[in-house]
């Protein structure tokens, strides 16, 4: 996959990545669950209490792309369901895009 086949994935000026997310906090599982208007849809585990949502989406994605968490920021949506995170440019490289489709 390229990030072009992805709506939700979009580069910056500074080579990161920008990750258009919908959030369905207190899921069964954490998982990815599609597109949502132009963001992918994530199912997560966690509740929307004291940021646990946000720090497990970034845990999750971090785990999911094969990349260490201090390469993805949330730069979006601290208290909303649509957040935007972003993978750093050192990191876009490495990361395992197709897996975030499966």
């Amino acid at each position: 996959m390229t990030l072009s086949a992805a709506p939700y994935l979009r580069p910056d000026k500074s080579g990161a990545v920008i990750v258009d997310i919908h959030v369905i906090p207190n899921a069964s599982r954490t998982q990815a669950d599609g597109e949502h208007d132009g963001a992918l849809r994530v199912r997560l585990h966690a509740p929307p209490v004291d940021g646990k949502a946000n720090l497990a989406l970034v845990a999750w994605l971090a785990d999911t792309l094969g990349i260490a968490k201090r390469e993805v920021r949330l730069v979006r949506g601290q208290t909303s369901k649509r957040k935007q995170l972003q993978v750093s440019a050192a990191a876009c490289e490495k990361a395992d895009w197709a897996a975030l489709s499966n």
